[in-house]
């Protein structure tokens, strides 16, 4: 019979078209004994399978609930259990990224009973409110404006800045708004049974195959419409459980400038879609190195590893729960033109790739960057600083 789910124990880098480059990357990381949270991929031929004939064949569905008790085992928590819940994480992952993709969607597998069985209300009730937001805006299609204007609305009222500035009542009275929100739209009540949440969720990344966004960038980009995506499932780790915890990206070399050393971002007490949502200010990379050397070591160490691994500069996704480093995702990081050309040229230097290899890699395309007119670090140096923000496109 076909197989149609693998374990990241059962996968590699040679069955990247059947998993995905996520899902590949995940299976290699797992063989490199990194601190891989455990979960199962969904191939791209299931995804052809689904959107053809636009409904789940039992027999995936099958093959998905067997991996998911393999799972359990493999943790020793129950999925939708009130005392050791296992909660998972559900992303998209093709041979290639492209725009129009479903985003993650996180804490798959929480429901009014589990939410009130934890002791930590706190990390279960801001747990929650971020599930329904995202699986009704990523899964149901609505509008996030409803979500993020409530919750807006609740800061506002309390007068603080920050989700975590929030206190429980405000995080359960956000929760109760959420799930009114979620049926006034959908004109259902939000999911309580694990099992339809995860299910729902597997079939919305197949379904993103066919976005518009992700259509026209496959045309754009010459990508064969029957590649298919394949569907990450993994354990829940967890960022945003107290100040020993957070999540962050780091790039195993700067992506802008090429320099040899790692760069990113993280923030404590946060998950991952916080980082990028711009509400608060991440901290840089370096400053973990104050805050825990032990734990920025270890994530110095990993990097190092991977970028040895894979040959190229890596960007990879971390989270750290309960001062415990966990590697989320690692693939090969977008740079800036100068970038590029200077990690080809220091990576043959370095005897990582030949000089064959650094010219192949050059976008020819991208090259024009090159000949923007940019500022001279000297004159930069020189010059009356009038404001600061993020770099959004090379040259002046």
């Amino acid at each position: 019979m076909k197989k149609y789910v693998y374990s990241f124990r059962e996968g590699s880098k040679k069955l990247k078209n059947l998993l995905g480059g996520k899902g590949a990357n995940l299976c290699e990381m797992t063989s490199l004994k990194l601190p891989i949270p455990s979960g199962f991929i969904v191939t791209t031929e299931a995804c052809n399978l689904y959107n053809e004939k636009q409904s789940m064949p039992k027999n995936i569905q099958k093959e998905i609930f067997d991996q998911l008790h393999n799972l359990e085992k493999r943790t020793n928590k129950k999925f939708g259990d009130l005392k050791n819940p296992l909660l998972l994480s559900v992303r998209s992952g093709s041979l290639a990224s492209m725009p129009g993709m479903m985003d993650t969607i996180l804490n798959i597998g929480l429901n009014d009973q589990v939410v009130t069985n934890y002791n930590n209300q706190w990390f279960a009730y801001d747990s929650y409110r971020r599930f329904i937001s995202m699986y009704g805006e990523v899964v149901m299609k609505i509008d996030k404006n409803i979500f993020s204007d409530i919750l807006e609305k609740i800061k506002k009222e309390k007068n603080v800045s920050y989700d975590q500035e929030l206190e429980v009542a405000d995080l359960e009275k956000i929760v109760l708004l959420f799930k009114e929100a979620y049926q006034k739209e959908i004109k259902k009540p939000f999911p309580q049974d694990p099992y339809e949440q995860l299910i729902n969720a597997i079939k919305a990344v197949f379904a993103s195959w066919h976005n518009e966004r992700a259509v026209v960038y496959r045309k754009m980009h010459q990508i064969p419409e029957d590649w298919g995506t394949g569907v990450t499932v993994q354990m829940m780790v967890f960022g945003n459980n107290g100040d020993d915890s957070g999540t962050g990206v780091a790039f195993t070399r700067n992506p802008a400038t090429g320099e040899n050393k790692p760069y990113g971002e993280y923030l404590i007490n946060a998950q991952g879609e916080d980082v990028v949502a711009g509400v608060r200010t991440p901290k840089k990379i370096a400053d973990l190195e104050k805050q825990n050397q032990e734990l920025y070591q270890q994530l110095i160490n990993y990097l190092k590893k991977l970028e040895d691994y894979y040959r190229d500069m890596q960007d990879v996704e971390f989270t750290i729960e309960n001062n415990q480093l966990y590697i989320l995702q690692t693939r090969t990081g977008k740079r800036t033109m100068p970038a590029a050309v200077k990690i080809a040229v220091d990576m043959v230097k370095e005897g990582l790739i030949s000089k064959e290899k650094a010219v192949l890699r050059i976008d020819v395309d991208q090259l024009k960057q090159l000949l923007h007119p940019t500022f001279l670090e000297k004159d930069l140096k020189k010059a009356k600083k009038i404001g600061k923000g993020l770099p959004a496109s090379p040259g002046a």
